[in-house]
């Protein structure tokens, strides 16, 4: 596989990879969810290069999950807003943050802390069955082709075949 085909990938996985996987991308929506807007709040959060930035910001634009609103005229300047396409990022987002709280923490504790307005209470972010509302473990999940799959199924390990494959989860 190569980096810039992933989007093109019989897999889910690897499809999404190739819009949100590099890091510059993922702080970018991270800044996106803490509610910046502006290239130079951007850039200013991040310390990124101006531009490593814009074609960061092109790339998320031409994806559909970011769009551009000018917001000054002379010189003309854009805000950046996520889509629909890009709110639906959230539960990626939420699952790094949490997997980073769970693991990557030192003696000071959490850099931030999620409210849930509704009840106002802070919150660890959980992964349910959509059809259950049983938390979902990774033992306890079996995958199988779906109507988008490749015919037969296959995986390609490093350095090896290809194979049929016969997957779960862990």
């Amino acid at each position: 596989m190569k980096w810039k085909e992933l989007e093109e990938e019989p897999c889910s996985m690897a499809r999404t990879i190739g819009v949100i996987g590099d890091r510059w991308t993922l702080l970018i929506l991270r800044e996106c969810f803490l509610r910046t807007r502006r290239f130079e709040g951007f850039q200013s959060a991040l310390g990124i290069t101006r531009h490593l930035l814009a074609e960061r910001l092109k790339k998320l634009v031409r994806l559909g999950i970011l769009r551009r609103i000018p917001y000054q005229e002379a010189p003309k300047r854009h805000e950046y807003i996520l889509t629909q396409k890009g709110l639906d990022l959230y539960p990626i987002m939420m699952a790094l943050v949490h997997w980073g709280d769970t693991h990557m923490v030192d003696e000071r504790g959490r850099p931030l802390l999620h409210q849930h307005r509704k009840c106002g209470k802070d919150f660890d972010p959980v992964m349910v069955c959509s059809e259950c509302g049983e938390p979902l473990l990774a033992k306890e999940v079996h995958t199988h082709p779906g109507p988008g799959a490749q015919s037969p199924l296959t995986i390609a390990a490093p350095d090896k075949p290809k194979a049929k494959a016969r997957r779960s989860a862990a």
